[in-house]
């Protein structure tokens, strides 16, 4: 330590420093200064401070400073200076000066700092402009907005949250999120979520309250939350905007009990035409009863859909399992009866089908189940299996018997029958590809379909 010398040890300082007399005249600089300010060492020693450059330093605050205040208090802390310097341009200075006493004579002398905070200065600027136009956006959006600290202190609102929520006079901020609106939005759920969105960097959308709020009445709120940054400070913050969908759920819920009825109503006339069919079955001749019999069938099956929807409230996706479980049930009424050996059975995965094909599977499976009941058990007994799960990236559809196989059939069978070109033309209508496999043991109608007729493929 002997050997490094006290300017030395300046001279690796990154702030320009200046040695000032008493008489504020420069005895020594380090290089940062001489670096920072374009000059050389024989324009700056000796001379008196306020004549450096082209006299940025003459300013009347910072002489009454350096030679009122710092000769009585001893320092001067975190003085600016802006001015347009000689070779460097326009900056921003910090200045520093304490009184010392040089070691061994006891002689005193000012030691003055200068720090560049030019880029503070800009970074600052930009960060309020940002501010104030991020500021600007947030209160011209509809919305509600809430900027949360990270322990859910409210830090900023937006003026469509305070019209809802607070008043004019911000008397939110600094509030828990948790403790506004009588503590609406204090539910566990949303706290276990909204506690992922900053450390996880996780998102939180279309999370719905539903609750009665003060001066509002009963409403529903749609929340959304994203992680931001704070400009200038990096500091993380929680930005959890509000969407009103009152509204349009009431209309949804609304429009999902006139389907219901709408379906109920479908399903009641369609049963009631089978019940005219039935009549026209008992009364018609022994040629024309099994045409009469196919077209109940068929008509049930369409039944089946309008049940399913009616019980679901919704004219949206139709389950799978209760759907085949309708045709079954509309076959047993319509061509089985209580006594017969014939049974159907369902085995489904848990799909949904899109609306527009429902109706359409439903005459698919309705034919070919038709089709062995009437031709697949001339002793009277046997069992139909209607199945649909995923395999391979596809959904397939099948209807099994275990029968006499299409061989024992032929001729009155269903290859040769309108049933067989309705199944045809219906498969091909949902895109499907159909295969036959019989022998002996019974027949399998394999439909192969796109996911695209799932609610969700």
């Amino acid at each position: 330590m002997d050997s490094v010398s006290a300017q030395d040890i300046v001279d690796t300082v990154p702030s320009s420093l200046l040695v000032l007399d008493m008489d504020l005249c420069v005895r020594s600089a380090n290089r940062a200064f001489y670096r920072t300010f374009a000059v050389e060492p024989e324009s700056t020693l000796g001379r008196p401070l306020f004549e450096l450059g082209n006299g940025q330093w003459d300013i009347p605050d910072l002489r009454r400073l350096l030679v009122e205040v710092v000769p009585r208090d001893g320092t001067v802390e975190g003085y600016e200076v802006g001015h347009d310097f000689p070779d460097i341009g326009l900056k921003c200075m910090r200045l520093n000066a304490r009184k010392v006493f040089r070691p061994g004579n006891n002689v005193p002398f000012l030691l003055l700092a200068i720090d560049d905070i030019t880029g503070e200065h800009e970074a600052h600027d930009e960060a309020e402009r940002q501010g104030r136009l991020a500021r600007s956006i947030v209160d011209t959006v509809r919305d509600p907005m809430v900027v949360l600290e990270g322990d859910m202190t409210v830090a900023a609102a937006s003026r469509a949250f305070l019209r809802l929520f607070g008043d004019e006079g911000g008397d939110l901020i600094g509030r828990s999120l948790y403790d506004l609106a009588q503590g609406q939005w204090n539910v566990g759920r949303l706290q276990e979520l909204l506690a992922r969105v900053v450390p996880n960097d996780a998102a939180l959308d279309g999370f719905e309250i539903e609750d009665e709020f003060p001066g509002l009445g009963r409403r529903i709120f749609k929340l959304n939350a994203r992680k931001v940054h704070r400009p200038g400070n990096h500091v993380t913050r929680l930005l959890l905007v509000f969407e009103d969908v009152t509204e349009a759920r009431l209309l949804e819920r609304h429009r999902d009990l006139l389907a219901a009825e709408l379906a109920h109503r479908i399903k009641n006339s369609l049963q009631i035409i089978t019940s005219f069919v039935s009549y026209e079955i008992r009364r018609a001749a022994e040629p024309c009863i099994a045409g009469y019999q196919a077209m109940q069938a068929r008509i049930g099956a369409v039944a089946g859909l309008y049940d399913v929807i009616s019980r679901s409230a919704s004219l949206g996706p139709v389950p799978v399992m209760p759907y085949l479980e309708g045709i079954a049930g509309s076959l047993r009424s319509s061509l089985l009866g209580t006594e017969s050996g014939v049974r159907i059975e369902v085995q489904a995965e848990p799909l949904a089908i899109v609306a527009d094909h429902a109706v359409t599977i439903g005459l698919i499976v309705n034919e070919l189940a038709t089709n062995a009941v009437k031709y697949a058990f001339p002793g009277g007994r046997g069992r139909i299996a209607l199945g649909v799960g995923r395999r391979d990236g596809e959904v397939v559809l099948t209807v099994a018997d275990d029968g006499v196989g299409l061989a024992a059939t032929a001729g009155s069978g269903p290859a040769s029958g309108k049933g067989s070109r309705f199944v045809e033309a219906f498969v091909r209508q949902v895109g499907g590809i159909l295969a036959t496999a019989s022998c002996k043991a019974g027949t399998t109608y394999t439909i192969r379909l796109p996911t695209t007729i799932l609610a969700e493929s």
